[in-house]
């Protein structure tokens, strides 16, 4: 039997890297390592990379264990998911890594401007629905640009076509400055593999979405700063699988 969620829970608070800062308290108590982040927890100069979303933290683990000279902050609501990372990363007594417990509707607040070098957006939700639930959408690029570093470098790793097709079309229709974009990481060379080595790490859920023949796509792209962001004015097919979490599609539906 896995371990109670008030268990997780009480172990988080005693955690030295994970911080703590649902919307209710981020409201009253102010966030005093914004801007000192380097100094203050992680001791050096090193990048700091974001990852959006993290769930259980399997991500931000596996890429702060790949690249030792980059400091990694996994972000969530869901402190019980994340308890997963930060356990392992804590026995395992990784220096360069982070959890932060937030909305990330409100991660402005939390990063000073420059601050952060790039963003990992792994296996979002896509909102169908709601452009600006979308952590793509220019609500949340420009949230991004207000504390990445100038020509920061986003990154997208989505199982969603719905989702991937929306980035597309905003990166296009902005101009934003791409780097890989590929529809099929896995379906891809071993050349391609090995120059992109840290999308080989596989989620818990995204296996899962392998195994049922779904295709992993993905997206790294430059945010400017300075610059106002449009929406795409683009109709795309609803994703029609059940994913977890996510309600039944059926036939053929579109949605801006």
């Amino acid at each position: 039997m896995g371990k109670g969620k008030l268990a997780k829970f009480a172990d988080m608070a005693s955690y030295p890297h994970v911080f703590e800062y649902p919307h209710s308290v981020a409201e009253q108590v102010p966030f005093e390592m914004k801007g000192h982040w380097r100094e203050q927890f992680f001791k050096n100069d090193n990048p700091i990379v974001l990852e959006l979303g993290c769930g259980r933290g399997e991500y931000t683990v596996g890429l702060g264990r790949m690249c030792a000279d980059k400091n990694f902050i996994g972000i969530d609501i869901k402190g019980a998911r994340m308890w997963t990372g930060a356990t392992d990363s804590l026995r395992e007594g990784m220096t360069n890594v982070a959890f932060l417990r937030t909305n990330i509707e409100i991660i402005d607040r939390f990063f000073a401007p420059g601050e952060v070098d790039e963003i990992w957006i792994t296996f979002p939700d896509p909102q169908m629905k709601k452009v600006t639930k979308r952590l793509t959408s220019t609500a949340f690029l420009q949230r991004y640009a207000s504390f990445l570093k100038p020509d920061g470098i986003v990154h997208l790793k989505t199982d969603s076509n719905f989702l991937y097709t929306y980035t597309d079309a905003l990166v296009k229709v902005n101009n934003l400055p791409v780097e890989v974009n590929n529809t099929d990481i896995y379906g891809s060379s071993e050349e391609f593999r090995m120059q992109n080595s840290e999308l080989n790490i596989r989620t818990y859920y995204e296996q899962q979405w392998l195994d049922r023949g779904l295709t992993i796509k993905y997206i790294k792209f430059h945010l400017p700063q300075g610059v106002t962001l449009q929406e795409p004015d683009i109709e795309i097919e609803l994703d029609d699988y059940r994913s977890y979490n996510r309600s039944k599609r059926s036939g053929l539906q579109t949605s801006k």
